[in-house]
C-alpha cells in the first residue's frame, strides 16, 4: 500500500495522453481512412504534441525507456506504416506511399529520442527488396522521397547509431545503392529546376551514410560493393556516390593486411629454420 502511495499520480495520466497522442501521430487507428484535411491536421497536431513531450517533458522519457506498453503502441506504428508500402495497390501507390514515407521520416526524428532507431532498422532491413519492388511503379518524386527515408536508415548503420549484423549492413548497401544510383541519373534528367531533382545536401547525405556503411563491412563484401561501383563509374559514367575515400581505404587495410600475413609467413619460416 505504500508503494502505491508513493507512485506519481500524474503518471498514469501522461502515459495515456502520450500513448494516445503516439497514436494519432502514426495513424494507427485511422491508417487508411479519414484522408480528409481535419485527420491530416489531428495527425500533424499530435505529432508536434509527441515532439513537445519527448523535448520537454523528462517524465515521458522516462516512460518510454520503462513502459514496455509504450513501446508496443511504438513498434506498432512502424510495423504497420512499413507494412502499408508493401500492401498498397496500383492505383493507391502515389499518395498514400508519400503519406507514409512522410510519417516514417517523422518517425526518424522521434525515435532516436525514445533509442528505438533499432526497431525501424530492423523492420526496413527485412523489407527493402519488397519495398523496392514497389517502388518500381511509383513517381519519381516518391522514390526520391523513398530515398531520402532510406538515408535515415543508412545513415544510424553507417554511424553506428544502431548495431546491426554485418550480414545485413551488405545486404542493406548492396540493395539500396544501384537504386539510388539510378534515381540520380533520372532525377538529373529532369533538370535543375525540377521539384523532383535530389539536391546538393541531400547528395552529400546520402555519400556521407554510405561511404561509413561501407567501411563497417568485412573486406569481401567492401571489395564486392567498390567493384560493382567502378563498373557503373566505367560503364555508365555514374559517379554517385563517390566512395573513392572508402575505396583509398580499403586498399590501404588490405595492404596493410597482406604485408603482415606476410611478415607472419616469413617469421614462422625462419622460426621452423631455426629449429
Amino acid at each position: 500500500m505504500e508503494e502505491e502511495a508513493s507512485i506519481d499520480p500524474t503518471l498514469n495520466t501522461t502515459k495515456n495522453v502520450f500513448s494516445s497522442a503516439l497514436r494519432f501521430a502514426m495513424s494507427i487507428d485511422t491508417l487508411k481512412n479519414s484522408p480528409d484535411l481535419s485527420a491530416h491536421e489531428l495527425k500533424t497536431s499530435a505529432q508536434e504534441q509527441v515532439e513537445f513531450m519527448l523535448s520537454e517533458d523528462e517524465q515521458v522519457r522516462s516512460l518510454v525507456s520503462q513502459e514496455e506498453e509504450v513501446k508496443s503502441v511504438v513498434r506498432l506504428g512502424i510495423s504497420n506504416l512499413v507494412s502499408l508500402l508493401l500492401l498498397l495497390l496500383p492505383e493507391e501507390l502515389d499518395v498514400l506511399v508519400l503519406n507514409a514515407l512522410y510519417d516514417i521520416e517523422w518517425l526518424c526524428k522521434v525515435l532516436p529520442r525514445m533509442e528505438m532507431m533499432k526497431d525501424l532498422v530492423f523492420k526496413w532491413a527485412d523489407v527493402s527488396e519488397e519495398i523496392l519492388a514497389v517502388a518500381q511503379s511509383c513517381k519519381l518524386g516518391v522514390k526520391v522521397k523513398l530515398v531520402e527515408v532510406t538515408g535515415k536508415v543508412l545513415e544510424a548503420v553507417g554511424y553506428g547509431v544502431v548495431i546491426v549484423p554485418s550480414r545485413s549492413r551488405a545486404c542493406l548497401l548492396k540493395l539500396w545503392l544501384p537504386f539510388i544510383r539510378r534515381l540520380k541519373t533520372l532525377a538529373d534528367a529532369e533538370g535543375s529546376e525540377s521539384e523532383c531533382r535530389m539536391d546538393e545536401d541531400l547528395c552529400e547525405f546520402l555519400e556521407g551514410s554510405m561511404v561509413s556503411l561501407v567501411l563497417t563491412l568485412p573486406s569481401n563484401d567492401q571489395a564486392e560493393v567498390f567493384g560493382e561501383w567502378m563498373r557503373g563509374v566505367a560503364l555508365e559514367g555514374v559517379k554517385f556516390p563517390d566512395l573513392s575515400e572508402a575505396f583509398e581505404v580499403w586498399c590501404y587495410r588490405s595492404k596493410s593486411a597482406k604485408r603482415r600475413l606476410l611478415e607472419k609467413c616469413d617469421r614462422l619460416a625462419t622460426e621452423n629454420l631455426a629449429h
